[in-house]
């Protein structure tokens, strides 16, 4: 992910250290001169400012929720705690935001619905069925394949759909195969763009069963890499 901090070294974009940042901000508040009531220069820390931001951001309006995706908090009462709020200020913030997002909307965009285009909308999802999985096409967009699915990179296969793509792949090399035994030159290029995509596919298909089938290895040690015991009891 984007770093906030980071700098260029070695030929490189590489990550800021806390230990670097530290240091910057003991020089900075050195140089400045500022101290505290009893004479002692200032002594802040990154996580100091941090928890700043967070109570400034929310205070001057920005919901709670969003300030909790910045933080990276997996509870909003954790980014409640940083700012100092109670539910009551949460709720009001977010109704203020709410209300500012609405103010700079088109107004027509708030109008009721009409019955025909709530029947639209839901046929639209109706006709994104297809027989290889689903189409990724977003709403209100035409086909920019001609219906030529196997080709278009919104096709979204099924894996139950594994054995009929591979059926497709196998047709498509036959008929590349007898066009070329005829010379039907015109043919054999677009199915061997077909052939292609339909390759393409049944690799994405491959890979994503490799993910799931595949443990992800977060780090965290097994037992026997951490407890070297042995137990002198029996067993019965």
């Amino acid at each position: 992910m984007p770093l906030l901090y980071q700098w260029r070294a070695g030929g490189e974009t590489r990550q800021i250290s806390d230990r670097t940042i530290r240091l910057a901000l003991h020089e900075t508040l050195r140089e400045s001169g500022i101290t505290d009531a009893s004479g002692n220069p200032l002594d802040f820390h990154p996580h100091d400012f941090r928890r700043i931001f967070i109570t400034d951001a929310i205070l001057n309006g920005l919901p709670p929720h969003i300030a909790q995706v910045i933080a990276g908090h997996n509870n909003i009462n954790t980014t409640m705690g940083y700012a100092a709020i109670y539910p009551t200020d949460a709720i009001e913030a977010h109704q203020a935001f709410i209300a500012r997002r609405r103010a700079i909307r088109p107004p027509e965009e708030y109008r009721a619905v009409t019955p025909e285009e709530w029947q639209d909308f839901l046929g639209h999802f109706e006709r994104r069925k297809l027989a290889l999985g689903d189409c990724g096409r977003a709403y209100g967009t035409d086909c920019i394949h001609e219906h030529a699915c196997v080709r278009c990179p919104v096709l979204i296969v099924s894996p139950a759909e594994r054995p009929r793509l591979v059926e497709i792949r196998d047709n498509l090399a036959d008929r590349i195969a007898e066009a070329e035994r005829e010379g039907w030159l015109g043919e054999i290029e677009g199915l061997s763009v077909s052939l292609a995509a339909a390759e393409e596919k049944l690799t994405q298909l491959d890979a994503q069963q490799e993910r799931r089938d595949t443990p992800v290895f977060l780090g965290i040690p097994a037992f026997d890499q951490f407890a070297a015991r042995t137990s002198d009891v029996q067993e019965p």
